[in-house]
């Protein structure tokens, strides 16, 4: 399980790189094309837009298993340890039943728009609704990875590639 937790990350985190990457490339490009020759590629802003989307909903998973989303804390702070395991179980069903609700929505989102072109690349719309699905999927998996060590012990992942604390104290 060990080995699948490891590749799945890996290959969410080289997602997110490649679609960052390649969301730089065309909006520099269409950038310096539109200054230096009053040019512009049709189609950059809608694609980046979409890359920005997809971009979200894929990032959401790596960011909750690290705690990096924000939290109020002050009641089960407050409350002794057993009270505060079973605020924090509410709060774990609760994410559980959102991120369901995230892949139904996202599912029949995807079927109400798959004839509805976009405006200039003319692909279904249900290709970009698509990232909510397979965005509430992931958090479901990322989660499932800390959720017992979130509940017991107000725990999240942590590796040399993200450090929640640190970056909620910039």
């Amino acid at each position: 399980m060990q080995a699948f937790e490891r590749h799945f990350l890996a290959a969410n985190r080289w997602a997110l790189i490649l679609l960052l990457a390649a969301m730089s490339v065309i909006i520099f490009t269409n950038v310096a094309l539109r200054y230096l020759t009053n040019q512009s590629l049709e189609w950059a802003e809608e694609v980046s837009r979409h890359m920005m989307i997809w971009l979200t909903f894929l990032g959401a998973g790596p960011v909750l298993r690290y705690g990096g989303h924000i939290a109020v804390e002050n009641l089960q702070d407050a409350l002794p340890r057993a009270g505060a395991i079973a605020v924090r179980m509410v709060v774990a069903a609760l994410l559980f039943a959102f991120f369901g609700f995230m892949v139904w929505y996202g599912w029949l989102y995807m079927q109400r728009t798959m004839f509805q072109l976009t405006a200039v690349t003319q692909i279904p719309f249900a290709y970009i609704y698509s990232a909510m699905l397979i965005g509430g999927v992931l958090l479901i998996v990322h989660f499932l990875f800390v959720v017992k060590p979130y509940v017991l012990r107000r725990e999240f992942a942590s590796d040399e590639h993200f450090d929640a604390n640190a970056s909620a104290s910039l």
